[in-house]
């Protein structure tokens, strides 16, 4: 088993693993479901070479701060790839907040792989990248993306209205952001942590 194969971090379903290029097929797959990017894209895919050029790439790109660990993990259950998630640093030179985020096959949705993924890396967040602040953002019309960061443990802080060079569907609406300290975290296990 290659470094890259092993898991950095496992759930009781998922196992979450670094990219490879071998990805690549995967990735885009994902990103060609207009479902999949509806809140993205507003629905269009993502071309096959920007995937390979600029998505696969960001992907595996390690960072410093998180002691060369790269912000994305391939998902997968019982070897079947169900997506990626995000856990990397919203400053280039700091671990102290990182962004969670999620782009999964609609076939793992509502079944909770999300929010279970999600939970298991906040907790990491905290207990082993030292972070002291975990934010989330997404289409305020998205209700599912919201409803998983509200289930880990994330609190909505504000609506936004950024500029985007294209409109999506929706968008009228703005961006939410979400976030969840290191304090609210310990508090709710009890001090614990």
């Amino acid at each position: 088993m290659t470094v890259e194969d092993e898991p950095f971090l496992r759930t009781d379903r998922l196992e979450l693993r670094r990219f490879t290029v071998r990805d690549e097929p995967l990735v885009v797959g994902l990103d060609a479901d207009p479902e999949v990017m509806r809140y993205l894209t507003g629905g269009r895919p993502t071309p096959p070479e920007e995937v390979r050029e600029r998505v696969l790439p960001r992907l595996m790109r390690p960072y410093a701060c998180l002691g060369g660990l790269p912000g994305f993990w391939a998902a997968r259950e019982g070897g079947v790839f169900l997506g990626w998630f995000e856990l990397r640093p919203v400053r280039e030179d700091s671990a102290d907040t990182l962004e969670l985020g999620y782009r999964l096959r609609r076939a793992a949705w509502g079944a909770g792989y999300a929010t279970e993924g999600a939970r298991a890396l906040v907790e990491r967040a905290f207990t082993v990248l030292g972070a002291e602040r975990v934010t989330a953002e997404t289409m305020a019309v998205n209700t599912g993306s919201r409803r998983v960061m509200e289930k880990s443990g994330l609190g909505y802080v504000r609506t936004y209205f950024g500029e985007w060079p294209e409109r999506i569907e929706g968008s009228e609406h703005g961006e939410v952001a979400y976030a969840l300290t290191r304090a609210e975290w310990e508090r709710r296990r009890g001090g614990a942590g």
